[in-house]
């Protein structure tokens, strides 16, 4: 039997890219770039410190696609304009050469939304308002307002835009694209029967609710080609009700892997607190367990799994392909490496997250200033 390094430092497929090892930088809401979308000079160093640190590959934060209702941050980075992506650019070439794959994760905030340079309005599958505050941490405060819902036309926009910023991030060098359906975002708007009360082809059946990132799939893939990666990611927590199960629990979730187990993403992301419990109830099967089964694609596994061990036995049962760390990755951007080389792996529970005031940008967080400050923040993987 394969020991944890063996299992963890091993070279890994999906698609047709090879990943040095397993482990993986998941996305995470920095709040960093530019006012106009570009991300900087603190992006680029941020995501430069993981690829020198030895991760296999890095999934960005949430990259709006459009100029319309998609952004969810103020300094959130964007892929909706050439300018935004030729700003990306140098960064995937650093991260190329310290031998990382880069992939662009876009995200549409839908009712989420709390900071959108390009309009004040909210938009969601039906009318909905998210049942908490604004996330502080992320420039935030006081109550969502009540999002209105899209039309078909509306929908349709959406798409295209999803495919042109695909089609840009291909353009600056990225090596693969995850839709984010996950966290209460507006795909996973759609996913969910509470925010999801449309009477036509987008409601209803668990089916129907997973049309629009069906459709994604299956034209974002045709804008990119066979060779980009595409991957989504899902979760039943959400940023504004972390505690949240879907209400068809084990069962719902066979058929939602399922059906996406019949597309052509390349690979699915899982979001969770913590990946190594039941995920509906004390008897049922782990969420990776269950996507595995169901999908059969590779699963990228995500939720307190910093533990080495705890990480290596997931792998080894063949539940998840892949790790992704986020806090773990903050405090210590060369886990990898250390892990490599036999170096000791901080324990750490919680993570400090400073909020961008244009003086302390979140990503521009020193390890020095990571490894002493912690505070009671659990969740900044989005």
């Amino acid at each position: 039997m394969l020991n944890e390094k063996e299992l963890l430092l091993n070279q890994g497929t999906i698609g047709n890219h090879i990943f040095k090892n397993r482990y993986i930088v998941a996305p995470m809401t920095r709040v960093s770039s530019s006012q106009n979308g570009k991300p900087n000079e603190t992006v680029h160093r941020y995501y430069e410190r993981f690829a020198k640190g030895g991760f296999s590959a890095i999934i960005s934060e949430g990259i709006y696609p459009d100029t319309e209702h998609s952004q969810g941050y103020e300094c959130q980075p964007g892929l909706a304009t050439h300018e935004q992506m030729e700003a990306w650019k140098p960064i995937v070439e650093t991260i190329h050469e310290n031998r990382s794959l880069f992939i662009a994760q876009l995200m549409h905030a839908g009712a989420q939304s709390q900071g959108n340079a390009y309009t004040n309005e909210t938009v969601a599958p039906s009318v909905f308002t998210p049942p908490s505050d604004k996330v502080a941490l992320y420039g935030g405060q006081g109550s969502f307002p009540e999002a209105r819902p899209l039309s078909i036309e509306e929908i349709e926009q959406i798409k295209k835009g999803f495919v042109q910023a695909a089609r840009r991030a291909q353009e600056a060098g990225f090596d693969g694209i995850e839709l984010h359906g996950a966290n209460g975002y507006l795909l996973d708007q759609f996913l969910s029967e509470g925010s999801n009360q449309r009477g036509d082809a987008y409601g209803g059946s668990i089916e129907n609710r997973l049309k629009l990132i069906v459709d994604l799939i299956t034209e974002v893939r045709e804008a990119v080609g066979a060779t980009m990666l595409l991957g989504v990611r899902i979760s039943q927590m959400k940023a504004t009700d972390p505690s949240y199960k879907w209400e068809g629990g084990e069962a719902e979730a066979a058929t939602l892997f399922s059906a996406l187990g019949e597309t052509d993403i390349d690979y699915i992301h899982l979001s969770e607190r913590d990946a190594k419990i039941p995920a509906f109830g004390n008897d049922s099967m782990l969420m990776s367990e269950v996507a595995k089964r169901y999908s059969n694609k590779p699963i990228i596994a995500c939720g307190s799994l910093e533990n080495p061990a705890e990480a290596a036995k997931l792998i080894a049962i063949e539940q998840c392909d892949f790790i992704a760390l986020g806090r773990q990755a903050l405090v210590q951007p060369d886990f990898p490496n250390r892990f490599d080389q036999g170096e000791p792996l901080m324990e750490v529970s919680h993570v400090k997250h400073i909020l961008s005031d244009n003086t302390t940008p979140a990503a521009a967080i020193s390890e020095e200033e990571l490894k002493m400050d912690v505070i009671k923040n659990e969740e900044v993987t989005q």
